[in-house]
């Protein structure tokens, strides 16, 4: 399977402004007026790509959420609500569901948008010659998924009983396929400007057609994206703002420094330095997410395909230490792969039922865990880390992902291992890591929805965020039957099993849970922070 990934070029200028107005840097005269109501919020740098089909992080997720709409959205809790369908039905046995359009639905540019419109969008994230990395996670349930995925796309069990019936056939029974209908990756996007630009219609603001409570007006590289108000939109209405400036700023101080001055009303990169003394601000908000910080090791590569190597590099890392001190207590020591936050079938816990109610890794202990690591390398044959190749390990210089990289190079090299830290442009960094151009690399997942699923089939076989090429059969079988069992208990102790496998094999190395910490001006209202890592503008204010 060919992957074709767009991949942009960041220039190093920084425009930042709480209105976008007169030059843009590159001598284009900006498209927003000292007279709009324009929100300048700070995302990081320019995304790998805004396509939904191929988009897998939280950064382009950003502005595919403010740009696109899905048949379902999700609320401010959560929990999936009528989008560009005003209601849906689902069959008695849980495989049919029906699906229907409101009324007068638009694209950016003002053609009609239509149920054909989302027959195409679902059959192109089968496309192998898109190879959308989310495909077997959105649509692996749906009729005709391996026959799609094989290449005879029409064979996706979706159809359009008219211009507004969208109708959904699935193989088997999915609880959170509502879910799935809200996730970006299933977004409709407008075949002809596909068919007519390739890949390059989601690289420029003029054919970056959507369908949602924005549209891009400007991207200058390296500077910022500019999103204003679509008045196709179903519910233009109810939008206050008149546009969003996302500022493609990746250095935290000089965000921090433009939140200041009041150029940026929110910041989510904020200086580490900074925090002890933001604590007590009320612009200062730290808020659990669902998700993970873990390291992916390259399965494919000597000596990481011994799983007692695995298991003793990742027994080396002090967690304790990484979240409460490097990280200043922003993140929590994570033991599991699956943190908080994650909801078991009978909607308790998952974390709290995982290993017999224990972490897997217990944290509190490093001195023993230090010494069963360098036990494990001997019984490796690799005594005193001798024999192991030097390790490099790829990062992008963001957030704290340099303070522990370097602190792995001292944990580590407590084990006798020579350790590098490779640091690269975002935009080079997650091509890759996805391709496997790496030995070991910074990684994490922010949940797309709650059920455990989300993270735990990031490590099946043929996943396309598979980033370290994990692979065992039981895991694989483990994931299949909680997709297939309509048995809520069965589904959760397939579940259980699976990450009980992958934390057997070391299969990754959990680190530290996240929680998102960032500013926002209380001139800001109505926007709201998600549990999945997203924060929600299209029905901000800004008050004075």
């Amino acid at each position: 399977m060919k992957k074709r990934v767009i991949s942009l070029l960041l220039v190093a200028a920084m425009t930042v402004g709480l209105v976008a107005c007169g030059s843009s840097g590159d001598g284009k005269k900006s498209s927003a007026s000292s007279d709009e109501k324009i929100l300048s919020v700070q995302t990081g740098p320019d995304p790998e790509t805004v396509d939904p089909a191929l988009n897998s992080a939280i950064d382009g997720g950003e502005m595919i959420l403010h740009a696109f709409e899905g048949l379902l959205k999700l609320d401010e809790n959560g929990d999936p609500e009528a989008g560009q369908a005003e209601k849906w039905e689902v069959s008695e046995d849980g495989l049919t569901y029906t699906f229907h359009l409101r009324d007068g639905l638009k694209w950016s540019d003002g053609s009609d948008l239509t149920a054909e419109d989302f027959v195409y969008s679902w059959q192109r994230v089968c496309d192998p010659n898109v190879a959308a990395p989310y495909a077997e996670t959105v649509l692996g349930m749906v009729e005709g998924y391996d026959k799609a995925v094989a290449g005879d796309i029409e064979k996706l069990g979706v159809e359009a009983k008219d211009d507004k019936t969208f109708v959904v056939h699935l193989a088997n029974p999915c609880p959170y396929f509502e879910s799935l209908a809200a996730f970006a990756t299933l977004n409709p996007v407008q075949k002809e400007t596909i068919e007519t630009n390739g890949d390059a219609w989601a690289t420029e603001a003029d054919t970056y057609i959507s369908n949602g409570p924005f549209y891009m007006a400007e991207w200058v590289p390296g500077s910022y994206v500019l999103m204003k108000k679509n008045p196709n939109y179903w519910d233009a209405d109810s939008i206050k703002l008149d546009g969003i400036k996302f500022n493609l700023i990746e250095d935290a101080n000089a965000a921090y420094s433009a939140y200041q001055t009041g150029e940026i009303l929110m910041v989510k990169d904020v200086p580490t330095e900074e925090i002890p003394s933001l604590k007590d601000n009320d612009e200062f908000h730290v808020e659990p997410i669902i998700g993970t910080y873990y390291i992916s090791l390259n399965l494919q590569k000597e000596p990481f395909n011994n799983k007692l190597v695995r298991e003793a590099l990742s027994l080396a890392i002090d967690r304790e230490y990484v979240a409460n001190t490097l990280m200043q207590g922003t993140y929590s020591p994570a033991g599991n792969i699956v943190g908080p936050g994650w909801k078991d079938t009978d909607g308790t816990e998952f974390h709290d039922k995982s290993n017999g109610g224990s972490e897997y890794i217990d944290s509190s202990d490093y001195d023993a865990n230090l010494q069963k690591a360098k036990d494990l390398l001997k019984e490796a044959g690799y005594p005193d880390g001798k024999g192991i190749p030097k390790i490099d390990y790829l990062i992008n210089d963001s957030g704290y992902h340099k303070v522990v990289g370097e602190y792995l190079q001292k944990a580590w090299g407590e084990l006798g291992i020579d350790v590098t830290v490779d640091v690269v442009e975002w935009a080079s960094f997650t091509p890759m890591r996805r391709n496997g151009d790496f030995m070991a690399a910074r990684n994490g997942w922010v949940g797309d929805y709650t059920d455990p699923s989300n993270i735990l089939e990031l490590f099946t076989t043929d996943n396309g965020n598979n980033d370290g090429k994990y692979s065992n059969p039981a895991f694989d079988a483990a994931i299949e039957k909680s997709r297939t069992t309509t048995d809520a208990a069965e589904r959760s102790a397939a579940l259980h099993e699976a990450e009980d496998i992958i934390m057997e094999d070391a299969g990754c190395i959990p680190v530290a849970y996240y929680n998102d910490f960032y500013l926002m001006s209380s001139k800001v209202t109505g926007a709201w922070h998600a549990a999945n890592g997203y924060w929600y503008f299209m029905y901000a204010d800004i008050t004075e």
